[in-house]
């Protein structure tokens, strides 16, 4: 039998997945194009440090994905960290003297 460090890890992995496969979808569906730095900011353990400890989101996710499927994965993933990612977004922007990076 596993122990929980292990679980947990396995699906973070699953989890880091998912997160990345949405953050593509979402910035090609916003953007218009590719863009790496967005998801590097947006899938970075630096920012999903703002919301916990980055092995947990991301194992919450691949916990989410693994009972539920990939629709409720996203759902989940818009609305508990993509609202926080766009406040950011918006304040890197502004930070910047309005010019998009």
């Amino acid at each position: 039998m596993k122990d929980d460090n292990k679980i947990e890890q396995e699906l973070a992995w699953i989890g880091d997945a998912v997160l990345g496969l949405f953050a593509r979808n979402w910035i090609l569906e916003k953007e218009r194009k590719m863009d790496a730095e967005m998801f590097t900011r947006m899938t970075s353990n630096i920012f999903l440090n703002s919301l916990g400890n980055p092995t947990k989101v991301e194992a919450k996710i691949g916990l989410i994905f693994n009972n539920d499927g990939l629709e409720k994965a996203f759902i989940h993933i818009e609305k508990s960290i993509l609202p926080l990612f766009m406040k950011q977004e918006k304040k890197r922007i502004r930070q910047a003297g309005g010019i998009k990076l």
